[in-house]
């Protein structure tokens, strides 16, 4: 197991450094520079680039900045707030997303496993019909959708919650962002609990157990809902950063000072140092969080974490099997 996450780590810095030289070679691509500005001369767009070091060739400027990344420096902006070290305006910003995220989550989460549960243990009733139905609605419909309707029914009419973020009540003005955004979240898991749920049920271990004794919250928790959670963790994983990193539309609708407006505003004003940092640390979390899935598979079920090769089942294998089913004369 140490091996495989010493693997798994050495792996990960590789591939977040590739990602920042892409980043890098795709900046020099895009039109203009971060000195737009018409009342610029030539002269001083050539100070000024001599000045950040953009005159140097790709792989200087690489090396530079991983260079202070190492050193946690992720440079200074230079529109959005110029000169200001992009560390200050992370920290004032990544918080607030992952704390709307980290409740949509929780919330889309707990509410999807019950509506699966229940549209199994319920199937073909009126319960799963109603389940399903609600299912449907939170794919179908986008997340802004909901966040106008939260937005005009208990902001503006019945006035329970404020319309916009504010700093003085950070908890209460997160409660409507986070219910609009996870309403996707709760519709994708509740399916694919649902589906999990009705495979495990009809199961021979199911009816072994039950032959024990064992039933109630014993039997759904222990040997139905744990078996179900393999393909419902791959599924929320991605899930997870999508909702942290946050929402532009949902943001914009809530006036939430988040990363995904950041970024949008860093990308239309050049602002390279930005873009590449908060680049970074979606891919940093991505990757975080993948590791973290790949060991949860093993606590979930232990006949996973060694394969027949001698490797551990990753991330993108349990993919496969969600989405494929296993081969035939494969072992379990």
């Amino acid at each position: 197991m140490k091996s495989y996450i010493l693997k798994r780590v050495l792996i990960s810095v590789f591939t977040l450094l590739a990602i920042t030289l892409v980043l890098f070679c795709l900046l020099q691509l895009m039109p203009g520079s971060p000195f737009n500005d018409e009342k610029l001369t030539d002269d001083q767009r050539i100070v000024l680039n001599e000045k950040y070091g953009l005159d140097q060739p790709v792989l200087v400027q690489f090396g530079r900045y991983v260079a202070n990344l190492v050193q946690g420096d992720f440079g200074v902006s230079y529109n959005i707030s110029k000169n200001t070290p992009i560390s200050q305006l992370i920290q004032t910003r990544l918080p607030i997303s992952i704390q709307v995220g980290g409740m949509a989550v929780a919330l889309g989460a707990v509410l999807g496993l019950i509506l699966g549960v229940i549209a199994a243990l319920n199937h073909n009733t009126w319960l799963d019909s109603l389940c399903t139905a609600i299912s449907v609605l939170g794919v179908s419909v986008p997340s802004y959708v909901f966040a106008l309707a939260l937005s005009y029914t208990l902001g503006f009419r019945l006035k329970w919650l404020p319309m916009l973020y504010s700093a003085n009540t950070p908890f209460l003005s997160s409660v409507m962002p986070s219910i609009a955004l996870s309403m996707f979240t709760m519709a994708s898991i509740a399916r694919f609990t649902r589906n999990e749920m009705m495979e495990v049920l009809g199961s021979e271990y199911m009816l072994l157990a039950e032959s024990k004794g064992i039933n109630g919250a014993p039997l759904m928790l222990r040997h139905a809902l744990r078996n179900a959670l393999i393909p419902i963790i791959t599924v929320l994983a991605p899930l997870i950063v999508d909702l942290m990193t946050g929402s532009l539309v949902v943001e914009k609708i809530f006036s939430i000072p988040g990363v995904g407006s950041l970024l949008v505003t860093a990308i239309q004003s050049n602002d390279y140092n930005v873009v590449i940092a908060l680049s970074f640390i979606y891919s940093a979390m991505y990757i975080g969080i993948m590791l973290v899935v790949d060991l949860l598979y093993g606590v979930i079920d232990p006949r996973i974490r060694v394969t027949g090769d001698g490797g551990h089942m990753g991330f993108f294998a349990r993919w496969r099997l969600v989405l494929f089913g296993k081969k035939k004369g494969a072992k379990a």
